[in-house]
Order: C-alpha cells, then sequence, then structure tokens
C-alpha cells in the first residue's frame, strides 16, 4: 500500500525491455545496424510518450527518471534566461527534486518565491498573480503532491503565467496513469514525468518541453537528447517506458475507477475506527489512491514497522525523504504542528490491490494503534 513510493513493473513492460538487455543491445548513438536499432527503438518509445502526453515526439526529452527532470525544467530555465530575469516562484509543498534545486539557485543569486498553501494543500491562483514581478522567469507547481494527494489548479495557475508570459513548469510524476494528463488542457510549457511512478522501470523518466522553450541542458557531454540530456540512451528503461506510457493512457480512467472505492472504503474505516485520527490533503481534490492520516501520540515510523510484521508495505511520506527523520514539510505547510505531523501514514493503492487488501489493513491498523498509544506517555 505505498504506490506512491513505485509500483512493479508491468509484465508487457518486462517483456518489451527484455531484448533490449540481450541481443539488441546496441548503442543508439552508433551508425552500424544494432545501433540504428536501438535509436529506432529509443525514437519508437519517444512518439508512444508524447502520444499519451498530447505532444510531439519531439518535444520529449529522456531523463533518469523524475528527479533530474525537474532538476533540468528548474535550472536550465534559469540558465538560459538569467540575462533577463532572476525570479523564480514554486510552493511549499514541492518535492525536494524542485525545492533543491530552487534552494541551489538561491545560493547563485537568484530569488525565489516559496507560495503557501491552506490547509487542505491547494495553492491559490491568485497568490502567483500577485508572486509574479517584472523578474520572473519561471513558475513551478505540481500536479498533485506525492504526500497528501492534493490536486493543484493546474489549469488556472497555467492561464496565470500565459497572461504574464512566464513559463510554466509542472511535476506530474503523480498524476500520469492516474489522471488524464494532456499537456494542451493544462495549458504548460514543460511537465516532468517518471516511469516507475506507473508500472515502468526505474531510472528513466522524461522532461516535456514545449517547442519554443528556452531552455539548456545541465549535463554535459557527448550531446545526445538532441544536446539537451548529455550520456548514453537507457535503451532498454526507454523502450520499458514507452510502453508503460502507452498502458497509461490508455488504462488511467480504469485503473482510477478501481482504487477510488478502495481508498474511500479505506478512509471510512480509518475515520470510523480509530479515534483521534485526521485525514490530510483535499477531501475531494486528491488523487484517486491516496489516503495521508496523522494518529495523534504517536509516530509514523513505528505505525509502518509494525504493519510490515504483518506484511502490508506503508510509508510516513516521500520515500526520498524517509531517512531525513524531519517532520514532512508539506503536512509543515499545511500548518499541521511538528509533533503530530510526525504521527503521519501514507497509504497508496494500485492496480493489484483488492478489498481484502482494505479489510485486512482495517482488521489490523486499529491494534496496531492502541498498541502503540498504549505505549506512548503523550497518550
Amino acid at each position: 500500500m505505498d504506490h506512491a513510493a513505485t509500483t512493479p513493473v508491468h509484465p508487457a513492460v518486462a517483456e518489451a525491455m527484455l531484448p533490449y538487455l540481450g541481443e539488441r543491445f546496441g548503442n543508439p548513438s552508433s551508425v552500424y545496424t544494432e545501433g540504428r536499432e536501438a535509436r529506432r527503438a529509443v525514437e519508437e518509445a519517444r512518439a508512444k510518450v508524447a502520444g499519451a502526453l498530447g505532444a510531439d515526439p519531439s518535444e520529449i526529452f529522456f531523463t533518469s527518471g523524475g528527479t533530474e527532470a525537474d532538476n533540468l525544467a528548474i535550472m536550465g530555465v534559469a540558465r538560459a534566461l538569467r540575462d533577463r530575469g532572476d525570479h523564480v516562484i514554486t510552493t511549499a509543498v514541492e518535492h525536494h527534486a524542485v525545492l533543491e534545486p530552487c534552494h541551489y539557485l538561491e545560493r547563485e543569486g537568484y530569488r525565489v518565491t516559496y507560495l503557501p498553501v491552506d490547509g487542505s494543500g491547494l495553492v491559490d491562483p491568485d497568490e502567483v498573480r500577485r508572486a509574479v514581478t517584472p523578474g520572473t522567469i519561471l513558475v513551478s507547481v505540481m500536479h498533485a503532491n506525492n504526500e497528501v494527494g492534493t490536486i493543484q489548479p493546474v489549469e488556472e495557475i497555467a492561464a496565470v503565467c500565459r497572461e504574464a508570459g512566464v513559463y510554466f513548469h509542472c511535476d506530474a510524476v503523480q498524476t500520469v496513469g492516474a489522471l488524464e494528463v494532456d499537456v494542451d488542457r493544462l495549458g504548460v510549457d514543460l511537465l516532468s514525468v517518471s516511469a516507475h511512478k506507473l508500472y515502468g522501470p526505474k531510472g528513466v523518466g522524461c522532461l516535456y518541453v514545449r517547442r519554443g522553450t528556452e531552455i539548456e541542458g545541465i549535463l554535459l557531454g557527448g550531446g545526445q537528447e538532441r544536446r539537451m540530456r548529455s550520456g548514453t540512451e537507457n535503451v532498454a528503461g526507454i523502450v520499458g517506458f514507452g510502453v508503460a506510457m502507452e498502458l497509461a493512457g490508455a488504462e488511467w480512467r480504469r485503473r482510477s475507477e478501481h482504487v477510488k472505492p478502495l481508498r474511500d472504503r479505506l478512509i471510512e474505516g480509518v475515520l470510523g475506527g480509530i479515534p483521534r485520527v485526521r485525514l490530510n490533503g483535499h477531501p475531494e481534490r486528491r488523487l484517486p489512491n491516496n489516503a495521508n492520516f496523522i494518529f495523534d501520540f504517536i509516530e509514523g515510523e513505528a505505525i509502518c514497522l509494525r504493519l510490515d510484521f504483518l506484511g502490508i508495505a506503508a510509508s510516513t511520506g516521500s520515500a526520498c525523504s524517509s531517512e531525513r527523520g524531519e517532520a514532512s514539510h508539506v503536512l509543515l505547510a499545511l500548518g499541521i504542528p511538528p509533533q503530530k505531523a510526525h504521527g503521519s501514514l501514507r497509504l497508496t493503492l494500485g492496480r493489484d490491490n483488492t478489498e481484502e487488501d482494505v479489510d485486512y489493513l482495517l482488521e489490523n491498523l486499529p491494534k496496531v494503534v492502541q498498541d502503540l498509544r498504549a505505549l506512548s506517555p503523550l497518550a
């Protein structure tokens, strides 16, 4: 129950990748037959990814995943436009793959505005409008939050950016495969995707860059990906990514309709069966598979460990931040006190989860919480 952290590779994805881990091993930059075969596979995958996003293949640049795509979007635009502006706008609830490049830019002399969110995690588009200055070059707001599941008003924010003549980047790592993601409908200039969040392989993703957007590559070397991202392409991973995106484009509605009733059953069971618990994130504008709770008086990490003993995989928040030992910056931005924020539990469902899985969790979680509270001096 931690599909926001990663997903299992779809069997069709694994099958498509296998030949490129064996006999079709060519380097796509090579001119002989094996290299041309690899190049053809990369370009076919590029077309699949583009088709799933409503983009043109020339607007897709393969990366090592969502983190690199976010870094490329933020630092690439900042470098390309450094003579025209030095101001970036983002939010307090972004993934660290966005926040850390912004912190880096600040150390380089750029100005960054971190917009607040309301108690449900929503950004106000009017706050974006008020934050834009003549020196603003980029706005970066995620499509949906990876911890609490709140879906942002991306189309409205994109309209603000278009009106101001400012590039808009959107981290859509959690939404591709769960929601309809069409770059024209959303109105974004740049969009980040990661394969392993949508039943593809780890270590591959992409950045969509709308034609005409000014951006510089941040990895220098052999000039692959049209000089946007040097480094020999991960052919097997890219092939798998293409198939995963094709499946996501065809199945996102069915996947959503499968997990949403399970999520609602889960939320109802937890809120109705355990005292002193709250649901985090927006009650309606949330990812169809996401349920994030705070349990008073106990640590979320302790809950996760107890659940692991019972064969249930869960998390306290972003898997990328699980070793920090700090209260979630997302929950703090929602106005939750640090002591309470440590009591968070994130449950995220996937295509293979069943009603029996949810029932098993609901049978065991109340006892886990009760036992931990009995040991807590705060309870």
